[in-house]
């Protein structure tokens, strides 16, 4: 996929190396992005568990994770909730991917993404692939109350490699 020239809000430049982070999953356990080079990964930050449009959207995730398995990607969700309040979700879900909290520092790696809503401490709607190098190669950020669209991730996935 040729790099594009989009930027973030933040400044996540597709075709830049993407911000490393380390962050708690849904028990504690830190996960480290750069620790996951040698294969693609998938960011999907989100505003709030158990919220409409968040669950509809993770769920399609969910229901559509092969998508990403056929391709390599490491699917990980990312909110500002507390991981006790991510498990919880994530359990009644169903959910076949890592959730991690970025809560504290509050929203730091969101605010490193260009996706921390400052005004209301959330996380916004936004997606990063990245491929195997940690490299951004497609980016989208959707305004308050617009779901991603999963047509989207599809094309993009399609495009990793290329």
């Amino acid at each position: 996929m040729a790099a594009q020239a989009t930027t973030a809000p933040g400044g996540v430049v597709v075709g830049q190396p993407a911000p490393d982070f380390e962050l708690p999953d849904t028990h504690g356990t830190p996960v480290r992005l750069s620790g996951l080079r040698g294969a693609p990964v998938a960011l999907v930050f989100f505003p709030f568990v158990f919220s409409g449009i968040c669950t509809s959207e993770l769920c399609e995730l969910r229901d559509n994770l092969a998508d990403f398995a056929a391709r390599g990607v490491r699917l990980l969700a990312i909110s500002t909730d507390a991981m006790f309040a991510q498990r919880a979700w994530a359990e009644a879900e169903g959910f076949g991917f890592d959730l991690l909290s970025d809560f504290w520092p509050h929203g730091a790696v969101s605010r490193a993404y260009g996706v921390l809503d400052e005004a209301n401490g959330h996380a916004l709607r936004g997606s990063f692939l990245l491929d195997a190098d940690g490299v951004v190669r497609w980016s989208v950020v959707n305004p308050r109350g617009q779901a991603r669209e999963l047509a989207a991730y599809r094309a993009a996935l399609t495009g990793l490699g290329e």
